[in-house]
């Protein structure tokens, strides 16, 4: 599943949960060190010891909760965990239900009730994932989110979650729309390596993301309230762009200095114009 918005998917499967079973906070977090344990079971080894495998020794993790409780599972980033730890969803998901083989009797076999289901998010675009199994593709339905077509409602969003992650922070003013119109609009063009008169440019290897200019636009709004008492503007763009473009790819750096040199001097608008001459804030 190739999700460039993560952030935003997540949110929508949060929202899913919550809707369906009245709870969202049934979630596994996938990563490198996600174990099987995590995921399905563990034990309480206190009373293991003392009365053996039990029901009453026994922990479960949120897959054999959302089984037996009937409600829907998150996991989150699905594809940063090991293949063996994400084919332990085989069983859970093709036949619905999940063997425990320490226990004996009726309970060494958990059945999933009604509304029982899982919904995985995983961004393939960022390094360090794993391809997910074939037989574990067979088992989900795909839905992928991909860039946002239209400018205006790119603009929209980055300008609405910058916002909301503004006042959180602290900061009293609201982000400027002609800054943030040069923020999306650079963000554009670097993501696809096309300038806005049609003409081809280098296109950014790092994952320019409408959640990577959000973040970008907060970060725009901190500096920019937290050192000179005001909104944030295209000069503070070019410091905070500077960290995107380097924690991934260093040539990035290149791009992007290229971009502002040879790019935005043919744009029009005092923003644009003030991108442009804080090209000296990029290191190196």
């Amino acid at each position: 599943m190739e999700i460039k918005q993560l952030r935003y998917f997540v949110k929508v499967a949060e929202l899913i949960a919550a809707a369906v079973s009245g709870t969202s906070t049934l979630t596994v977090q996938g990563g490198a060190a996600t174990t099987e344990d995590q995921i399905k079971y563990s034990w309480n080894y206190a009373l293991l010891v003392s009365d053996g495998p039990s029901t009453r020794s026994l922990v479960p993790a949120p897959m054999l909760r959302g089984m037996t409780e009937g409600t829907i599972v998150r996991f989150e980033e699905i594809t940063r965990c090991p293949l063996e730890v994400q084919d332990s969803l085989l069983s859970p998901l093709s036949e619905r239900v999940m063997a425990i083989p320490e226990l004996s009797g009726a309970d060494d076999m958990v059945f999933a009730r009604h509304g029982f289901n899982v919904i995985a998010t995983a961004n393939t675009r960022d390094r360090g994932v794993n391809e997910m199994s074939a037989a574990l593709k067979r088992r989900f339905n795909f839905e992928t989110v991909f860039p946002i077509a239209d400018f205006a409602t790119e603009l929209e969003l980055v300008e609405a979650e910058a916002r909301t992650l503004l006042v959180n922070s602290g900061v009293t003013v609201p982000p400027r729309r002609d800054v943030l119109e040069v923020l999306v609009a650079a963000f554009r063009e670097l993501r696809s390596g096309t300038a806005a008169d049609g003409a081809s440019m280098d296109r950014m290897s790092a994952v320019m993301s409408t959640a990577e200019a959000v973040s970008v636009a907060h970060a725009v709004g901190l500096r920019g309230w937290y050192l000179r008492g005001e909104a944030g503007t295209a000069a503070d763009i070019v410091a905070c762009l500077a960290g995107t473009a380097a924690k991934d790819n260093p040539d990035d750096l290149a791009r992007l200095r290229r971009y502002l040199v040879q790019q935005v001097p043919r744009r029009q608008g005092g923003q644009w114009r003030a991108l442009h001459d804080a090209r000296y804030l990029l290191p190196g």
